[in-house]
């Protein structure tokens, strides 16, 4: 147990001042601190002391110090706002000290000591805003490990901050900080993954609905580990419509939880149901719809985010709500507008009819394209031969203008369309979606530094497993390889249900070579699908699109 006195006379670390305590956990407590400098004065700060395990050497415990920070500088590049950056972190006296900035907010657990159990319909608003966090995170392979209410911020403003990343695994113990929402396989103290960080999602809706955690702490961090491998689930009283929720992540076998989609849906579902929530300030249904794109994509395939193409009918009303993910958020569910990702600068726009030069010198026009028609059961046919990098601009139809985006590609879209939401990984992936504000169709462009040899795979093996668990998804015919510019590339199609509504996607992903592809995905409506519009703007797309190879 780590002890909650530490005189306020002494530094920690020579430059951190300690005043008030924030919180405390089994093997953990923040402060309220300074960072004491003598030219720039004290600036607050939180200080977090954790317990090192017995007979840790100063080597292991400065690994375990460098292991936080490296993870926190990851974090804040793959969900930016939505993690406490680490400032500092030192190994002193048989504990681990972090220095994060000052979080304008209060601890969850010490906001549900002030104001007692949360309704179903605001624990799912936080939950929303916990998964995309963990989405971010699970999409770049990492585990949090470590998720309590003790290391989620929840703030007036904004979106939760979640604070320790880097612990798990960073000593030699199962479980640091709170082992009563340890999952089952930590407290047998087994390699853990992505499941493990749900299993504590689950632990933490039931202790918002409850007023409790699901499995007590005990008098030992070793006897609380082991009731929760052995305990059955105190059955939950108060969690209403999240039970099934809360029972299906809390599943002792890793391999039975619910997955991420199946949760966001869910408690998408309990916003959407709830009156109040509908009403309340920052949480809206079509907000929560939006939860099912997710923060960004996973970076395993070129068409990662696979949750993003099956709900972009949902992205205009969002963008009209100012609710929009890379205008005011890209996260998670919950129910505030929260800055993550800033958008790029908007690209160059061309008029419809305005000659464009190669970004390449030497490089010779692009030749006219044949104009694939996309059918009601097929995809659209392959494009000719590779041209170059920036979209003609050849006899566009009326009311289209090419647009340049600064990542590295150009397309030529409506002339009132324009980016509505842009996503960002730490390897260069990126996600950027078009489209207008009273407009349902919309057209996603992502980029991947880490794709499969073989496109169709990609979709087979990557994408579709994770659309298969969306309510009413159906593959429309097969998937087809093909060629575009030059590329391999491979063609899907699919529909999905959306808050009552059949949305159809259409996707095309391509390789450039070492291990570079882009896919493009158009979603629109089903019953519009073969509007004339619609289909002549898809032909657009696929006419025009143009990535920058060099």
């Amino acid at each position: 147990m780590v002890k909650a006195h530490v005189s306020t006379h002494e530094l920690v670390a020579g430059r951190y001042r300690l005043l008030d305590v924030v919180h405390r956990e089994t093997n953990r407590v923040s402060w309220y601190g300074e960072y004491v400098e003598e030219t720039l004065g004290a600036r607050p700060c939180l200080v977090t002391r954790i317990g090192l395990p017995a007979g840790l050497g100063p080597e292991e415990a400065g690994q375990a110090a460098d292991r936080v920070a490296r993870m926190s500088e990851t974090m804040a590049q793959v969900c930016p706002g939505r993690v406490a950056t680490v400032l500092d972190a030192v190994a002193e006296d048989g504990s681990l000290w972090t220095v994060t900035e000052w979080i304008d907010g209060l601890p969850l657990g010490q906001l549900m000591e002030q104001k007692g159990a949360f309704s179903p319909a605001r624990a799912a608003t936080i939950a929303l805003e916990l998964l995309d966090v963990l989405e971010a995170a699970h999409g770049e392979g990492i585990t949090h490990g470590e998720l309590s209410p003790g290391q989620v911020f929840v703030r007036a403003r904004g979106p939760v901050v979640v604070t320790g990343f880097g612990l798990a695994g960073a000593t030699l113990t199962p479980r640091l900080t709170a082992p009563s929402y340890a999952s089952p396989e930590q407290a047998r103290d087994e390699r853990i993954g992505p499941a493990a960080d749900l299993w504590a999602l689950g632990a933490i809706l039931y202790t918002m609905v409850e007023g409790r955690p699901p499995y007590r702490d005990r008098d030992r961090p070793e006897a609380t580990l082991k009731g929760v491998d052995r305990l059955p689930l105190r059955t939950p009283l108060r969690t209403g419509s999240l039970t099934a929720t809360v029972q299906g992540l809390l599943r002792k076998d890793s391999r039975e939880r619910l997955t991420r989609p199946v949760v966001r849906q869910a408690l998408t579902r309990v916003l959407d149901e709830d009156p109040h929530a509908a009403a309340a300030p920052g949480v809206r249904r079509t907000y929560a719809l939006a939860r099912l794109v997710g923060p960004r994509w996973s970076g395993r395939a070129m068409a990662a985010g696979t949750a993003l193409a099956v709900v972009t009918v949902v992205v205009a009303a969002l963008a009209a709500t100012g609710q929009l993910p890379g205008t005011d958020d890209t996260g998670s569910g919950g129910a505030q507008a929260q800055p993550t990702v800033s958008p790029a600068p908007p690209g160059d726009e061309v008029g419809d009819r305005v000659p464009v030069t190669p970004t390449q010198p030497g490089t010779p026009a692009p030749p006219p394209t044949p104009t694939p028609t996309p059918s009601a059961s097929a995809s659209p046919p392959a494009a000719p031969p590779r041209p170059s990098a920036t979209a003609s601009t050849e006899a566009l139809p009326a009311g289209f203008r090419v647009y340049r985006a600064p990542e590295g590609f150009s397309v030529a879209l409506p002339k009132d369309w324009k980016r509505l939401d842009t996503s960002r990984a730490a390897d260069r992936s990126y996600r950027v979606t078009f489209g207008a504000d009273d407009d349902p169709r919309t057209l996603a462009v992502t980029y991947s530094e880490r794709v499969g040899p073989d496109p169709v795979a990609v979709w087979r093996d990557d994408v579709e497993p994770g659309l298969r668990e969306l309510h009413g998804f159906r593959r429309i015919g097969a998937i087809e390889a093909t060629t575009y510019l030059g590329y391999e590339a491979a063609d899907m199609e699919w529909v999905v249900d959306v808050d009552g509504e059949r949305v159809r996607t259409f996707g095309r992903g391509f390789l450039l070579g070492g291990h570079r592809g882009f896919s493009l995905r158009w979603t629109t409506p089903a019953a519009d699908w073969d509007d004339d519009t619609n289909r002549q703007t898809l032909e657009t797309f696929l006419k025009t699109f143009r990535p920058d190879t060099a």
